[in-house]
């Protein structure tokens, strides 16, 4: 970690091209993400709704002024478990030079205490089948695998 350590805050559309960058460099997702300039518009389009959402939002986590990860975070509520809220987390990135120094955790703790703090049923995630990392590295974190995801591709 840096001298200051790492900081977690909500992004700001001024973070979206950093933001792209660190989903550009992920060689297992398989999202088509890209830093080329001319797909920028896309992810300020993206952000923009996010921000607009009473329900979701983005942040970016911070190391002596630089964008360093990323993660989504979407509150949802269903009519099983009585109408109760669930927050879910999306999109958990930080820049490979970064990683193994404990920015992951940090996001997920965040993300935890935060949903405790707003009274959430739950907190879920779903990870690429291909991640054996991250997934060993969720459940080190509490998580387990209760579900298996289904996903079918419009675009």
């Amino acid at each position: 970690m840096t001298e200051n350590g790492p900081t977690i805050r909500k992004a700001a559309e001024a973070d979206v091209q950093a933001i792209a960058a660190i989903f550009a460099k992920d060689t297992l997702g398989g999202h088509g993400d890209t830093d080329d300039p001319a797909a920028l518009p896309d992810y300020i389009a993206a952000f923009r709704t996010i921000a607009d959402s009473a329900n979701q939002d983005l942040y970016v986590v911070t190391e002596d002024g630089e964008v360093v990860a990323t993660f989504q975070t979407m509150i949802t509520t269903t009519m099983p478990g009585r109408g109760s809220s669930s927050m879910i987390i999306e999109a958990v990135q930080t820049r490979p030079d970064r990683r193994g120094r404990g920015i992951g955790k940090l996001m997920i703790e965040f993300c935890i205490a935060d949903a405790r703090d707003r009274g959430m049923r739950m907190v879920q995630l779903t990870s690429n089948a291909v991640r054996k990392d991250a997934h060993r590295f969720y459940q080190r974190l509490g998580f387990q695998p209760t579900h298996l995801g289904f996903k079918i591709k419009l675009k």
